[in-house]
């Protein structure tokens, strides 16, 4: 079963997102904090991360580094208030991150990462 990773630091958020991934028959993984994160991509497979942007704590540049060092390949989809300033979510996008505003929906991830519809099931 292919899995979603689910960064972010609010539990209901997290929980929530988990939810709607495994209703659409993924896999999913949980964390609350980046180093947590990584400590499951050294050992758990996974073919979508998703992150709230304020678990982020390096650079937008050290951190492509990281997931790419940790998972190479594998998409990254950082989540963003709805306010986010246009700037931040630019930055993001050009750093290589797939930009989502909260609250994120399985739909959405789909339309920001289109592989994913083939990852899970035909909902």
């Amino acid at each position: 079963m292919n899995r979603v990773l689910v960064i972010d630091p609010n539990r209901a958020t997290r929980e929530q997102l988990g939810l709607q991934c495994l209703g659409h028959d993924l896999g999913v993984a949980l964390a609350d904090t980046l180093c947590e994160g990584v400590r499951m991509l050294l050992s758990l497979p996974v073919s979508l991360i998703v992150v709230d942007a304020a678990a982020l704590r390096l650079t937008l540049q050290e951190q492509t580094v990281l997931f790419e060092r940790v998972a190479p390949g594998v998409p990254v989809a950082v989540t963003v208030s709805a306010e986010a300033p246009l700037e931040i979510r630019v930055a993001f996008e050009l750093a290589g991150f797939r930009v989502i505003a909260r609250p994120v929906s399985v739909d959405e991830l789909v339309e920001k990462v289109p592989d994913l519809a083939s990852i899970g099931g035909s909902r």
